[in-house]
């Protein structure tokens, strides 16, 4: 799960929003039967933060088989508890590395829009001086891409909304930090709705 709507984060770097503050208290507590200081409480009880410190999947586990929670939400109370307990920061993920992402929903045909990220020319339109190499695709449905050096990768997903309209949800994974994340959740903001821009106008 990945947290990228801009906001001040550690040490007065921009990262994304906290869990905390895209799902309320109440919204919470409708759903599960408690609010995050009251799962948060749960989880300290059970000890959690340590020693030892639990994993990921080991709270989300925990939360589902003792305490009922459906998958979804036991998954953003985990996400939330390791932020607030200093064990994971905003836009990092479990297994410690870093991933911003972008979606728009765009009035063009699926395969149409693979193309754009698939073939070269279309792409230098609206993604210019970007080295991407094509690693997966399945044409109207998903690819995957390294990016630049093959440092980092991104992955993109696509959802028939329609005969001309599909959403676009684009990741972008194995970055270096926070920073990066902030980088580049704006980079994609921007260079989806030049894509959606070049495909509604052409």
């Amino acid at each position: 799960m990945s947290d990228t709507e801009p906001t001040a984060g550690p040490e007065g770097r921009t990262s994304g929003k906290k869990i905390t503050e895209k799902l309320s208290a109440a919204a919470l507590a409708e759903s599960t039967g408690k609010d995050w200081l009251g799962w948060f409480a749960v989880l300290d009880r059970w000890g959690a933060v340590g020693p030892p410190q639990r994993s990921h999947t080991e709270i989300a586990r925990h939360l589902r088989e003792e305490h009922g929670v459906n998958g979804w939400h036991a998954q953003s109370i985990t996400v939330g508890y390791e932020q607030e307990r200093g064990m994971r920061e905003v836009g990092q993920t479990c297994a410690g590395t870093w991933e911003a992402g972008g979606s728009k929903t765009i009035a063009a045909g699926a395969e149409r829009i693979t193309e754009a990220f698939v073939d070269e020319s279309v792409r230098r339109r609206w993604l210019p001086d970007a080295d991407v190499t094509i690693r997966t695709h399945r044409p109207g449905k998903s690819l995957t891409a390294d990016w630049e050096d093959g440092s980092s990768r991104i992955s993109v997903y696509l959802t028939v909304k329609g005969p001309e309209k599909t959403g676009v949800s684009l990741g972008h994974h194995k970055l270096d930090d926070a920073d990066a994340v902030a980088a580049y959740k704006e980079f994609w903001r921007e260079r989806l709705g030049e894509l959606k821009r070049l495909l509604e106008e052409d």
